[in-house]
């Protein structure tokens, strides 16, 4: 590793991205460090794992948050609205969902799992691998969630919010590289995912840039570290509960330009275990109320 090499000649050192350095590989890098000054930037600092306490052991302490709605208001970021758009499952969709979530829930009831302690979810994946009942807990949790995540209803709205903003930059964004997939082959749009090849991933990010591609859908990668200025319309079709991917999302389309109002637009399922992720992802000052 570098710093292991260059880590005794800097007095500064810069973090960019910080909200990574909790992971055990990257500590190595403030440690390896004898630079007394030093600072991390991110534009989400929280973390699943609650890993934010760490970086104040590794950097200091906190010195300055700026809140999403103050840096659009003071023009560093384009002003947007936030839709949500409610879809029902198809009644074969209900009937499967309801089906595959029972099994799932009477496993959970069963062995008095409690998801609202930490190891909540680390006693579901233990206990549901050792059975077969188990087994079929997981998979049915699995089935329950792929249907509401992917329901046919998202298809159509996906496609009428493409067709009302046919001239404007948009990302649309999946939880999952299937539905990304199945979207770019239903309306024959263009798709990047982790699979995506570096050189064509250049070639349809600078197409995207320049405005020859209008639409891009993705799962995961464009969720960080990306510089789309010209986006100004995000579609969550689905996501995972993490508040840090969600605001991540929003970033993506929030790069200021004179005359900017951005949309993302959320598409949770109705009456399905998708609502409460979608409000576990929403904590954060940005989806307060739009700007």
């Amino acid at each position: 590793m570098i710093i292991e090499n260059y880590g005794h000649r800097f007095g500064f050192l810069v973090f960019d991205e910080c909200h990574h350095l909790p992971a055990p590989f990257y500590q190595n890098i403030a440690f390896s460090s004898l630079a007394p000054y030093r600072i991390g930037l991110s534009a989400t600092l929280e973390r699943a794992d609650g890993g934010e306490s760490v970086l104040f052991d590794l950097l200091g302490p906190l010195a300055y948050t700026g809140e999403i709605k103050d840096m659009a208001h003071g023009g560093v970021l384009a002003h947007y609205d936030v839709v949500q758009f409610e879809i029902e499952l198809s009644p074969k969709e209900r009937q499967l969902y309801e089906m595959q979530r029972a099994v799932y829930l009477n496993f959970v009831k069963k062995n008095d799992i409690n998801f609202s302690q930490p190891d909540g979810w680390k006693q579901f994946i233990m206990r549901s691998s050792r059975t077969d009942e188990g087994r079929k807990a997981m998979a049915a949790y699995r089935e329950q969630k792929k249907l509401a995540q992917a329901a046919s209803g998202k298809m159509q709205k996906v496609w009428e919010l493409v067709n009302a903003h046919g001239n404007e930059a948009t990302i649309i964004f999946t939880d999952d590289n299937a539905m990304a997939y199945l979207l770019g082959s239903a309306f024959i749009l263009p798709v990047l995912t982790h699979k995506t090849k570096a050189k064509e991933r250049k070639r349809m990010l600078d197409a995207f840039r320049s405005g020859e591609i209008k639409v891009l859908v993705t799962s995961k990668v464009l969720n960080e570290g990306v510089d789309v200025p010209e986006a100004r319309v995000g579609v969550v079709v689905s996501g995972s509960g993490a508040v840090r991917e969600h605001v991540q999302r929003l970033g993506r389309i929030l790069r200021h330009s004179p005359g900017k109002r951005a949309v993302l637009y959320e598409l949770v399922s109705k009456n399905t275990s998708e609502q409460s992720v979608n409000m576990r992802r929403r904590q954060h000052s940005a989806y307060q109320r739009s700007h």
